[in-house]
């Protein structure tokens, strides 16, 4: 009986509002921009949170990847590139650092700076004390000065397999390490966007000084990636560097001092425990102490989850203001029309209308109204993320691929049944109250 009377509120609803045309749309008019201020409120805390996520990933990698870090000395490369060749589910970066451009000079970066930066730094500077762990102190020579020349100097990542499943880095143009085919004699490279800067800034022999390889090398460029990091460096496949560099250079405490020696970072999928105490076992046999071998789960989005709630309840309470405004207008527009129809709701009454029915019909009619509203602000909200998008996208990588949140569209499906309910509630328990009485006055 509920379902009957269910129906013919949404019909007699639908028909009052094909018979009141103009003022239906005048309460749209109203409601509209509430509902989309919602809807765009949303879909933009959802964009923002997904770009704010991609360009962490970058960097840390994605959310749930095991990341672990471990030093370059006492044979832990060989022992990190041993254990992880051929695994699809762990992949390891060996950095280290080369030169690019003419041999024997000091690089126009010194120190692989970005290159806004370059040439802002002093000379070299005079002798530095380092303190072992006996607290043994040594002064230490000043490095080599170097004359001035076309070089520069970028981090080197050696890759056991592909990283992007790990961290999704974002093609700029050529293309990507293809790790199912035979290791090039001459390594093939792609740069970060810095790096490939500094290639179109400066013209630079194509000759790459790799620190511990026995000749110089003359690699092919692949392309170019955002990777997130502002300092110039390359990727290359590590089978490929071993043809010029047989092993990684050992890293000592001196090295370390001096911000140089090989790096190590290990990125895992979930679930890679036993990958982990395999590791930590080698390791340690090889006398790298335990609390030098850090692994940790990525959770970027856990750490920016409060900053991202506080901001969206802001825009968000800002919206529901411009939907109260609309609610308001539904209100005023649903008070004037039942004093229209007085009569008529008054004359369902001496038929024998309950005065349930006859508050569903008015409700059902704002529900309507506010459901159609939805529906257009839905649209026009994913219509103007895609002109923003053409219009944008270019100039905001990480956007690049974004699809209307769904989330958005709920979201606005919601406030426009909150807005027809509180819009139409008032007006309803007035037509409710309406006495059969009326119905003489006609």
């Amino acid at each position: 009986m509920l379902s009957g009377k269910f129906r013919s509120a949404l019909v007699i609803g639908g028909q009052g509002i094909r018979a009141r045309k103009l003022r239906t749309f005048l309460s749209m008019v109203s409601l509209f921009l509430g509902v989309l201020a919602v809807v765009a409120v949303q879909a933009g805390a959802e964009i923002a949170e997904r770009a704010m996520l991609t360009d962490v990933e970058l960097q840390s990698g994605k959310d749930g990847t095991v990341m672990g870090y471990v030093p370059g000395e006492k044979g832990a490369p060989g022992i990190v590139e041993s254990t992880m060749k051929g695994r699809t589910d762990a992949v390891a970066m060996i950095g280290s650092r080369a030169i690019i451009g003419e041999p024997g000079v000091r690089p126009i970066n010194e120190g692989g700076m970005p290159f806004e930066y370059a040439g802002r730094g002093g000379d070299y500077s005079g002798p530095m004390v380092f303190c072992d762990a006996n607290g043994t102190c040594t002064e230490q020579k000043p490095q080599e000065k170097k004359p001035d020349g076309q070089a520069i100097e970028v981090s080197m990542v050696a890759l056991t397999g592909d990283i992007r499943p790990f961290k999704p880095f974002r093609p700029v143009s050529g293309t990507w390490l293809e790790f199912g085919t035979a290791p090039s004699l001459a390594p093939r490279i792609v740069l970060n966007e810095e790096a490939a800067k500094g290639l179109r800034q400066y013209r630079v022999p194509g000759e790459m000084m790799i620190d511990g390889a026995t000749h110089h090398v003359s690699p092919q460029i692949l392309g170019v990636v955002q990777d997130g990091y502002s300092q110039p460096r390359i990727y290359m496949r590590l089978d490929e560097l071993r043809t010029w560099m047989p092993a990684a250079a050992a890293t000592t405490e001196v090295d370390r001092f001096r911000g140089g020696g090989t790096q190590l970072e290990l990125y895992m999928e979930p679930g890679s425990d036993e990958l982990q105490q395999l590791l930590k076992a080698k390791l340690a046999g090889a006398g790298i102490p335990q609390d030098q071998m850090h692994f940790q789960v990525v959770k970027s989005k856990e750490r920016m989850e409060s900053e991202l709630r506080i901001m969206r309840l802001i825009f968000l309470g800002m919206a529901f203001l411009v939907l109260l405004i609309g609610v308001a207008g539904i209100l005023n527009v649903g008070l004037a029309t039942v004093g229209e129809r007085v009569e008529e709701f008054a004359l369902r009454r001496a038929v024998g209308m309950s005065r349930l029915l006859l508050a569903g019909i008015v409700l059902a009619e704002t529900l309507l109204t506010g459901l159609l509203t939805a529906a257009l602000a839905i649209g026009a909200g994913a219509a103007g993320l895609q002109v923003a998008l053409m219009m944008f996208g270019s100039r905001f990588p990480s956007l690049q691929g974004t699809a209307f949140p769904w989330e958005a569209g709920v979201a606005g499906v919601i406030a426009g049944l909150v807005a027809g309910v509180l819009g139409g509630l008032i007006p309803a328990i007035r037509a409710a109250r309406i006495p059969i009485a009326t119905v003489m006055r006609a």
